[in-house]
């Protein structure tokens, strides 16, 4: 065998190695960087289209007061796990269906707070992107109201017979931006988790759509 040291056990060697990691580091970092400006700069844009700065006082509070509601309504799933006890409470005939539904809007958020703990995405802190509401946590990814919301619509369309997602889902999306508390892809990313554990409960349930 060969006495001469391997470039990698040089010092030399160390050094180069060294110098490697760091840029790919540094690149990995930028790419992140530009991924994070890219997202901010969306979401600006979304919340000037729908809260335009040329609307009037009057008509900016009404829209803030819209999302602001819709946020209160899917806090926690409140709103739709209500929703889906009262379906149960008028609907005797399916009473156990609607339950089942119920729980599994309840299940889709806990299924997104898990999602939340593992990725640990901070919420929007740019001072471009106004706020409006306060949140429970500094957690992001993905958003447990879009989650628990696109849920609620595809179990529920199924009980009602109506097509309820692209009545409630498209609305609880935009509120979430409007309100500056999520980026675009927190909102994507929970409506996708939604509407899969809504399409595996869907399934399960009996009975005529």
């Amino acid at each position: 065998m060969s006495d001469t040291p391997s470039a990698s056990g040089s010092p030399g060697g160390t050094v180069v190695g060294t110098a490697a990691a760091s840029q790919a580091g540094a690149a990995a970092g930028s790419g992140s960087a530009s991924v994070a400006a890219a997202e901010v700069a969306l979401l600006v844009a979304i919340q000037q289209a729908l809260v335009r700065p040329s609307a009037s006082g009057r008509q900016r509070r009404a829209v803030m007061s819209a999302a602001r509601g819709l946020s209160h309504f899917g806090e926690h799933s409140i709103g739709w796990f209500a929703a889906g006890l009262a379906g149960a409470a008028v609907d005797r005939r399916r009473r156990g269906q609607w339950l089942t539904a119920a729980a599994s809007v309840v299940g889709a958020h806990a299924a997104s707070i898990v999602v939340k703990r593992v990725v640990r995405r901070r919420r929007p802190q740019d001072p471009a992107v106004e706020v409006g509401v306060a949140t429970p946590s500094r957690l992001s990814f993905p958003s447990s109201h879009a989650t628990s919301t696109t849920t609620a619509a595809v179990v529920y369309s199924k009980l009602t017979g109506r097509t309820l997602v692209p009545v409630v889902v498209p609305p609880m999306l935009a509120s979430r931006l409007v309100l500056g508390v999520h980026y675009p892809t927190d909102v994507l990313a929970g409506a996708a988790l939604g509407g899969a554990i809504g399409a595996i409960v869907r399934r399960r349930l009996a009975g005529p759509s």
